[in-house]
């Protein structure tokens, strides 16, 4: 085993994914606690994180990618490898996408009023109704973990290689998990009445990241080296591109505030450009 990894780095990478994934939970509880969704304070939320994960991906993961493995290989081989797990990354995240049902998408939007219209959604709705409104909660929760899955093990992945890499990748995930949260928890509360059981099933969604840090643990940590550390910050960047053109833009237009949406992505970039400097 080839690696200069010590406990404390691990430990801070375990928690940092453990904080990513509980945001779907604050999401769930911003759902009971609040009346009415800011449609624009989430477009902007979400453009932001779109905005952070895309600056960092090509401006300081795919870089320190390039740089780790120029030292094993020669430039344009090394550049060949940073490519092509690159792409590795965006088609992983891509061949999860296709298997989950589209009728199933965790990036089917709800908002938080419709919790406030549960008794007569379910007196209208019947039994049935609520059977399919829980089932639609319990299938987006199983797909947003699987989708975190991935995203535990880059958390993971950028914690290993420094603070700098880690934070700006796990606030971005915690920003865009937020509204996962309260996808998941709108419909099950809508089928249950109970606030518990929908809390629960967002957490449960969330903890599929930290999930993915321990498989990453155990299973990439034996054989860490070098050129498995690059390949995999490569790798990370296209899953982490992926996400922000699959997910996170198209879900902060579909809150109807195209502006806000592109403001935050700017935003991000910027707020990360900046705190780079002055690490």
């Amino acid at each position: 085993m080839q690696t200069n990894l010590d406990f404390t780095t691990i430990i801070i990478a375990l928690g940092l994914t453990l904080a990513a994934g509980m945001s779907t939970a604050l999401g769930a509880l911003l759902a009971f606690m609040t009346k009415s969704t800011n449609k624009k304070f989430l477009s902007g939320s979400l453009g932001l994180s779109a905005g952070v994960m895309i600056y960092v991906s090509f401006m300081e993961l795919m870089p320190e990618a390039l740089e780790k493995l120029s030292g094993i290989y020669s430039e344009k081989l090394a550049s060949i490898y940073t490519i092509t797990a690159f792409f590795a990354g965006m088609l992983l995240i891509a061949v999860i996408d296709r298997l989950i049902p589209e009728d199933e998408n965790p990036h089917e939007m709800h908002l938080v009023e419709q919790i406030g219209d549960e008794d007569r959604r379910l007196s209208k709705a019947g039994a049935h109704g609520a059977e399919r409104y829980k089932r639609t909660g319990l299938m987006i929760a199983l797909a947003i973990g699987i989708h975190n899955f991935p995203e535990g093990i880059a958390a993971f992945v950028s914690a290993l290689n420094g603070l700098e890499f880690a934070l700006p990748v796990v606030i971005a995930i915690a920003i865009h998990n937020i509204p996962e949260g309260i996808a998941v928890s709108v419909p099950i509360y809508h089928a249950t009445g109970n606030r518990n059981k929908a809390f629960v099933c967002s957490l449960l969604s969330g903890l599929a990241e930290p999930a993915g840090a321990i498989l990453a643990l155990f299973v990439l940590l034996p054989f860490w080296t070098p050129q498995l550390d690059g390949l995999l910050l490569a790798a990370v960047s296209g899953i982490m591109v992926y996400i922000s053109i699959d997910e996170l833009l198209p879900a902060a237009e579909e809150y109807g505030h195209h502006h806000a949406a592109i403001t935050g992505v700017v935003i991000g970039m910027a707020v990360m450009a900046i705190s780079l400097l002055l690490l």
